[in-house]
């Protein structure tokens, strides 16, 4: 019995029809050589086989009485898999768009709780013969260990696959008593309290440098920050009774070191529906890392610039949202090197994408030094972002606090910290195979919220970039135009910089021997 994290906690309680916590993949297989009809006993078979190699297959969800605090995980327990791989077959004619479609329709329903977390899904029927394996796991499941287990457990480097050794039949887990369960959940909390109550004098100290390496004097006065005879610490904001919750938070951060720039309200930051809507690109990845060195910054660097240029081209119509430049959510893993531990660590890292600058250099420009100044905040506040707090009364707080988020957003009531969410994950540099089919495109399919109706995730596979779109249908109504706008300005990019590369420089040429005219001078052309 194992509790889960606030933050694997979080996902579940932030869950609602219209907010599915759970993250995927579409990958495009190609069918293996000699194989005749369907592939999904084969897939079948290949997940009967390996559940043992990940917890996650066999983990289901028990909820402590009353919601007095998070659940727990039960492990060992059984599966059908007729509850968890399903076959599904595409209309004719079976075209790319047609795949994405039904990828955004499973990505809608929201995932069972009374069973493990996680589905899988042939899809057929595609005119060139290929076959899409579409995934669904949430996200509370899914911390960065699991997800390498997993990987490890149902993917392979060699197309003939590997010989697995049957597990030991483990003993299936008993649902815990009442009394257990809170028991357990006490005992948690009073664990998490101790952690954080010992936590703080150091989490004061790095807070306190981070006010010092990023506000210089100067900034730091601007900032409202008291001479040096006062407390160091920055002025309180102003704020007063009759100012609008956007003009509070606005004053409120200001004072943080660093700042953070609000984004302008667009058409992404609404309460979304249930409908979803999505798109996969394809970028080389040599291209991108040719751009990088040419501009002299980071491969994440050039897709956060194309993903800004994108959205340039995607609002050209609607100046209001380019008025200001919006902002992008990053995620940021803030587990530690070596660290093996189950549970989702992770924050957000905000960078302003300098959208409303219309010449490319400039918005580049702004957008490397918002990231290079996010970095600095979030590397220097890793250590104190909390990954797990005490439990009891959260589900309670989050039952309230969630729909009132919803309306909040609705009502234009919040002001918008972020604009978009860009994820860039790295992935595989080699051919993989699953159950003999080579995985030819892996295209990630993450999650909108209210507020955040767009997520854009990369996962670099086998020489590709793989671009998934994912975003709420209503904000979105054709998701494939961004797609199309994101391949517009790679190509622009890519062609910006050929121009910009000096010419080649011309091979030296060999002297050519003028050709004998008479038998006498052919022959002194013989001797020389």
């Amino acid at each position: 019995m194992q509790p889960l994290s606030a933050l694997d906690a979080l996902f579940l309680h932030l869950e609602t029809a219209e907010t599915p916590m759970h993250v995927g993949s579409l990958m495009v297989l190609k069918r293996p050589a000699g194989l005749r009809g369907s592939l999904f006993p084969r897939y079948r078979k290949l997940i009967a086989d390996r559940m043992h190699l990940a917890p996650l297959f066999s983990r289901r969800l028990s909820f402590v009485p009353f919601d007095l605090a998070n659940p727990v995980w039960l492990e060992n327990v059984p599966v059908d898999l007729d509850r968890h791989v399903f076959r599904k077959v595409l209309p004719k004619p079976g075209t790319q768009a047609q795949l994405e479609a039904m990828t955004a329709e499973l990505h809608e329903a929201v995932l069972d709780r009374d069973k493990p977390l996680w589905e899988f899904t042939v899809i057929e029927g595609l005119a060139d013969g290929r076959v899409g394996l579409y995934s669904k796991i949430h996200h509370a499941a899914l911390d960065g260990q699991g997800g390498v287990a997993l990987a490890q457990a149902v993917l392979d480097t060699d197309p003939k696959g590997r010989v697995i050794a049957p597990g030991e039949k483990a003993r299936p887990a008993l649902k815990p008593t009442t009394a257990k369960l809170l028991s357990n959940a006490l005992m948690t909390s009073v664990a998490q309290y101790g952690k954080i109550i010992g936590a703080v004098p150091g989490a004061l100290k790095t807070v306190g440098l981070a006010g010092a390496a990023l506000l210089s004097s100067s900034q730091a006065k601007k900032a409202g920050a008291p001479s040096e005879q006062g407390t160091g610490m920055p002025a309180m904001p102003d704020i007063q009774p009759g100012d609008s919750p956007e003009k509070a938070a606005r004053s409120l951060l200001k004072k943080i070191p660093g700042g953070i720039a609000l984004g302008p309200r667009t058409p992404l930051n609404v309460a979304i529906s249930t409908r979803r809507g999505f798109a996969g690109v394809r970028i080389p990845l040599a291209e991108t890392k040719a751009l990088a060195r040419h501009h002299e910054a980071k491969l994440n660097d050039i897709v956060m610039a194309q993903c800004a240029g994108a959205l340039r081209r995607y609002f050209a119509k609607q100046p209001a949202a380019l008025a200001k430049s919006m902002v992008a959510g990053i995620p940021v893993s803030l587990r530690t090197p070596g660290d093996t531990s189950q549970g989702n660590q992770v924050t957000m890292m905000l960078v302003s994408l300098g959208t409303h600058l219309a010449d490319e250099k400039k918005r580049f420009a702004a957008m490397m030094k918002s990231a290079l100044k996010a970095k600095m905040l979030t590397g220097t506040m890793k250590s104190v972002v909390p990954t797990d707090l005490p439990s009891l009364g959260i589900p309670w707080i989050m039952s309230i606090i969630t729909p009132l988020y919803k309306m909040a957003v609705a009502s234009n009531r919040i002001p918008v910290i972020a604009n978009v969410v860009i994820s860039n994950v790295p992935g595989p540099q080699m051919a993989l195979y699953v159950a003999g089919a080579e995985i030819m495109e892996y295209y990630p399919v993450s999650i909108v919220t209210h507020g955040l109706a767009l997520n854009i995730t990369i996962q670099s596979y086998n020489g590709s970039l793989d671009y998934g779109f994912i975003a709420c249908r209503k904000a979105v109504p054709n998701v494939a135009k961004f797609a199309e706008y994101l391949k517009a300005e790679h190509a622009a990019m890519m062609k910006k910089m050929q121009a910009d590369l000096p010419p080649p420089k011309p091979a030296a040429r060999t002297p050519v021997r003028k050709r004998a005219t008479t038998v006498k001078a052919a022959v002194r052309a013989a001797r020389r």
